[in-house]
């Protein structure tokens, strides 16, 4: 929201947006999570930038923790700090990495992973059943995965319109193993507030995961009735969320 200048007498006052001068952080920083790309915060960036943030998605080559990581700090260099950095799903083990910049204020995890020091995405999972949903993943012969048309029909976004569902297969990235394996150095929510939207009819990442996470982090919790891709579904709920972790 651009701020405006209004000119009483012979003094120019600058407007500020209220929602804006409430806001402790400048920038929102959006991570996409496997099978994505930045475009799965396309309904999200409006609501934020009219509450007066900033906003970054990254596009991340999904290809190494590292490299993912070295994404994100490239975004994180460039913005306006404060930060939030927020994370849906894969990237939250980004973000866990990620986070321990200085310009990071904040962090929320939308129906995302949370791995402690030490962990990585494989520790993480193998604690709980495994999903039904890994069936419709597809590897190549170089290890890289993605969806299948009837995983991010049923699985993936399975309450969104068949056309968003298409447009979700067309854009995703395709997401390689090795990123299963590889540890969190330092976990950024044990020392910056921590936020998290739990999607309680995620069928990639199990609710009861989520919900164990949140306790640990001792994060603040919003619980929404919607599938893994949160965020499309129920975009208000999740910028809301956002605008919290940034005041």
């Amino acid at each position: 929201m651009a701020n405006s200048i209004v000119l009483v007498g012979f003094l120019a006052v600058l407007i500020v947006p209220a929602r804006s001068a409430e806001l402790a952080a400048k920038t929102a920083i959006l991570v996409h999570g496997a099978f994505a790309d930045g475009s799965s915060w396309q309904k999200v960036i409006p609501i934020l930038v009219k509450a007066g943030l900033k906003v970054i998605a990254v596009q991340n080559p999904l290809d190494s923790l590292e490299n993912d990581v070295a994404f994100t700090k490239r975004a994180i260099k460039e913005a306006e700090g404060p930060v939030v950095l927020v994370g849906h799903s894969w990237a939250g083990v980004v973000i866990t990495e990620a986070g321990n910049d200085g310009k990071v204020r904040s962090l929320v995890y939308v129906a995302a992973y949370a791995p402690d020091t030490g962990e990585s995405l494989r520790d993480v999972v193998s604690k709980y059943p495994a999903s039904e949903a890994r069936k419709s993943f597809l590897q190549d012969d170089e290890g890289y995965l993605r969806l299948s048309d009837e995983g991010v029909a049923k699985y993936f976004a399975p309450d969104l319109p068949s056309s968003d569902q298409r447009l979700i297969g067309a854009v995703q990235g395709r997401y390689h193993v090795r990123t299963f394996t590889s540890p969190v150095s330092r976990a950024a929510w044990r020392e910056r507030p921590t936020f998290s939207v739990v999607s309680t009819k995620d069928l990639i990442i199990a609710p009861q995961l989520q919900r164990d996470q949140v306790k640990a982090a001792k994060a603040r919790a919003i619980e929404v009735a919607g599938s893994h891709v949160v965020m499309l579904s129920h975009p208000q709920q999740v910028a809301d969320h956002i605008i919290r972790a940034a005041k």
